[in-house]
């Protein structure tokens, strides 16, 4: 058992609504009900509008199974130790957090109870009642768990009834007024209500003595289902003596990727109101035994006839894992333990691809790359929210949206986590090209920078994947490449055209198209005559357009941060003579898809590197890519020729781009974790935080044999790098641990 702070029990033997936890009580216990039915379920302020069930044997076409393939691999001083709140806040509704509580009719004084035929309100105290563990569904918002599992909910009529299906008829309303409370049904307004020794569900205001209500603390409640986070000790927080804040970095994540391409792809959500037994559950899609999976299969396994047991809670038998693509890794608790691991800054950026969301055949949301990026920034928001209700009110959470690099500082120093939004769309601001003409003009970036200027996005990639109105894509190399080439032609109305590069610098290695699979082409129109590219170092030949120097200028402007991963050469290399012309730090690359001979010239600007969160040690390179290389560097080496390039001008730290949600594998284990594992439970590099193994449900989750399965395991994967390292382990810790730092500054330096 160890200390979960984000979901403390508070069982109390007093009638005070403020009370502490037992001494001695293990505050996070491991569930040990049964879990909910997969009924549907939807709640507005979570992102989504009313989502009607899929089918689970639609099937999935070729030309979307081809395409899918496009988004792969987008992918010191005295610091003290922060006290993390562990009670409620002091608001008599927020505070009520993770209670434990029985509720008595203010009206009668009676308490309701649980019978064989409802809820009776007649039992004469809190020993004779049912007792309820209140779990935050959202700020003000509370679901009533009984200790057998049952929840309170409403049948959409009159009736309140028991079930043990967390579904929207369990989402309550709590207000309170002169110390007693109105409880009133979240989906449909009626107010909960005792009438003779019985609770009914009523319109509002019809019954006001009987909706009067008191919420008695009380203990022997159950534990609601959850996750459990396996770190026991304090957040690090506070300064150095320079005043320089100390943790990790992710400057490449997608949260809310759940909503992305359709929100019919991704199996999972990081959050939801009625809890982990909704949140996580695997796509209808796929069936009891995942072989109707065919996107999970063919982009995960490579091969459609693959099978996975599809339960989720409690088992998570085959997911997640770090090589299946499509089930959800970055659910709020995983994330809080990486917070607690040392993470500070959490780049999410909001990402769409709006040609895979036309073909493939299932979706619930816009196809509208905006329309994405609004709804992924809301959602962001609202898990805030949810984070906040966790804690016992707006404020008092872990998990921080900021807008500056002063906020970012302040967050980091208290001991909690800096979230940044970004954007990683193909045609942002709806500026793709086609058949070689723009389909935007100047005015339409200014205003589509303003737009998510005020939402809060401060980094941006500009192309991704396909050519647009910007400039021209670094290559997809292999067999992806001529999946991706194919939905270029589908955006563009062109293949890729590529040329012997001039320089050093190259774009990735391109097959040409009719090389590919049939069903990679499957999509294409007949008759369509397919490029063949020439052997050795090629580059795209299309660069910055007068456009795009528009765009880059636009963000200078604002103080934006340029991202030049997927860059073709070309683009890339105007994109930094802009910013080099103009002194201006504000640029990095996120996640290993710029050349690393650019690196250099990132860091002579005071710009910042985070290379792809991958296998720590060499690994084999897959088929199609560069011929000329049999294995994939590693994170570890990728670090040592990244830091022979810092400039001694700035403050160095380095971070990774974890890609996670974005169709991009984690990290597998290391080559030799069987003879030398990391060892669990370890402690953080801050000396403040002890590290178990991560429990989620009845699974026990292990680097050394799971790899990054979710993003709980990313602190585990960085305290696995003294391993990896070997002499330099010391080295590139101290390192990881000032990346935090060093996106400040460089943020820092060009803040409007």
């Amino acid at each position: 058992m160890t200390i979960d702070v984000a979901m403390t029990r508070w069982d109390c033997g007093h009638r005070s609504w403020r009370c502490l936890p037992k001494h001695g009580q293990a505050i996070e216990g491991r569930p040990t009900l049964r879990t909910n039915s997969a009924e549907m379920s939807a709640i507005p302020v979570h992102g989504r509008g009313s989502v009607a069930v899929r089918s689970p044997y639609r099937r999935v076409t070729v030309v979307a199974l081809s395409l899918m393939l496009v988004l792969g691999a987008m992918v010191t001083g005295a610091a003290t130790h922060a006290t993390v709140a562990t009670g409620p806040g002091e608001d008599p509704v927020f505070g009520l957090a993770n209670g434990c509580f029985a509720l008595q009719s203010d009206q009668s004084g009676a308490f309701a109870r649980l019978s064989p035929d409802g809820y009776r309100v007649d039992a004469a105290a809190p020993r004779d009642a049912e007792v309820f563990r209140l779990h935050a569904a959202q700020l003000g918002r509370f679901m009533f768990y009984g200790p057998g599992g049952d929840l309170l909910a409403h049948d959409n009529g009159n009736t309140v009834v028991a079930t043990r299906d967390a579904t929207r008829s369990t989402d309550w309303t709590l207000t309170y007024t002169d110390g007693v409370y109105s409880i009133t049904a979240t989906s449909n307004g009626n107010q909960l209500t005792e009438h003779a020794g019985r609770l009914y569900s009523t319109e509002p205001g019809l019954d006001p003595r009987g909706g009067r209500f008191v919420l008695v603390p009380t203990s022997g409640c159950a534990d609601f289902p959850e996750s459990e986070v396996n770190a026991a000790g304090v957040p690090l927080s506070g300064t150095g003596s320079n005043g320089e804040v100390r943790g990790f970095i992710d400057a490449h994540v997608h949260m809310t990727a759940d909503l992305f391409i359709g929100g019919e792809v991704h199996c999972g959500t990081p959050f939801d109101p009625q809890g982990i037994t909704v949140a996580l559950r695997d796509c209808p899609d796929h069936g009891g035994d995942g072989l109707t999976a065919v996107l999970e299969n063919v982009i995960s396994h490579g091969s459609p006839f693959e099978t996975h047991d599809t339960t989720g809670w409690p088992t998570f038998t085959d997911w997640p894992a770090h090589d299946s693509l499509t089930h959800e890794q970055t659910y709020f608790k995983w994330v809080e333990r990486a917070w607690r691991g040392g993470l500070r800054i959490f780049t999410n950026l909001l990402v769409n691809n709006h040609v895979l969301c036309e073909v493939y055949p299932l979706k619930n949301q816009s196809c509208n790359d905006m329309d994405t990026v609004r709804a992924q920034a809301a959602q962001a928001h609202a898990m805030q929210d949810y984070v906040d209700a966790q804690y016992g009110g707006p404020g008092r959470g872990w998990f921080r949206i900021v807008s500056s690099p002063r906020e970012a500082r302040e967050v980091a120093a208290a001991g909690k986590l800096a979230v940044t939004l970004g954007i990683e769309v193909s045609e942002p601001f709806g500026c793709g090209i086609r058949d070689g003409v723009p389909q935007c003009t100047e005015e339409d970036v200014d205003r589509g920078l303003d737009e998510v200027y005020r939402l809060g996005v401060r980094q941006m990639i500009v192309t991704h994947k396909f050519d647009n109105a910007f400039g021209g894509v670094r290559f997809d190399p292999g067999i992806q490449g001529v999946a991706v080439n194919a939905g270029n032609f589908l955006g563009t109305g062109r293949f890729w055209e590529a040329e012997p590069c001039t320089g050093p610098e190259h774009d990735n290695p391109v097959l040409s198209v009719g090389a590919g699979p049939a069903d990679a082409l499957a999509a294409l129109p007949p008759g369509i005559t397919t490029p063949i590219y020439p052997e050795g170092p090629l580059c795209n030949t299309r660069g910055l357009t007068s456009l795009g120097e528009h765009m880059i200028r636009a963000m200078m402007d604002r103080g934006m941060i340029i991202d030049i991963d997927h860059m073709s050469v070309k683009t890339a290399d105007t994109t930094l003579r802009i910013l080099e012309d103009a002194g201006y730090s504000g640029v990095v690359s996120s996640h290993s898809w710029a050349d690393p001979l650019f690196y250099k010239r990132i860091y002579d600007l005071g710009g910042f590197v985070a290379l792809y969160a991958s296998q720590l040690d060499p690994q084999k390179r897959e088929s199609g890519q560069d011929p000329k290389a049999d294995r994939e560097p590693g994170f570890v080496e990728g670090w040592r020729k990244a830091r022979q390039v810092r400039s001694d001008k700035y403050y160095f730290g380095f971070g990774y781009g974890a890609d996670t949600n974005g169709f991009g594998p984690q990290a597998a284990p290391r080559s030799d974790a069987a003879v030398r594992p990391l060892i669990y439970p370890y402690t953080t590099f801050d000396g403040g935080t002890v590290m178990d193994r991560q429990r989620t449900g009845e699974r026990v989750f292990d680097l050394n044999t799971d790899g990054v399965a979710q993003y709980g395991l990313i602190p585990d994967w960085i305290a696995d790098m003294r391993n990896a390292a070997g002499p330099d382990g010391d080295q590139i810790i101290e390192d990881m641990s000032r990346g935090a730092e060093a996106y400040i500054q460089m943020w820092e330096r060009v803040a409007k």
